[in-house]
């Protein structure tokens, strides 16, 4: 048995990559929504905030869906 050490590697550093991204920007939407929060209570309305963290979330779902698509197709 042969294994290619390189294409190891490449696949676990790219796994890594994206995996510390996709938790970073979910941990972004999430601050986002605390913020939208912490700013509504504050008497302001957060809606930039809460923008941002429903796109941060839709990156992330977009991000998922693509895996998906890649292990499927």
């Amino acid at each position: 048995m042969n294994i290619d050490w390189a294409a190891l590697a490449s696949v676990f550093g790219v796994s890594l990559v994206v995996t510390v991204a996709l938790v970073g920007l979910f941990t972004l939407g999430i601050t986002g929504l605390a913020k939208q929060a912490s700013t509504t209570q504050a008497g302001g309305t957060g809606v930039l905030a809460r923008t941002g963290a429903y796109a941060c979330f839709a990156l992330c779902a977009a991000a998922v869906a693509y895996g998906i698509y890649l292990i499927v197709a």
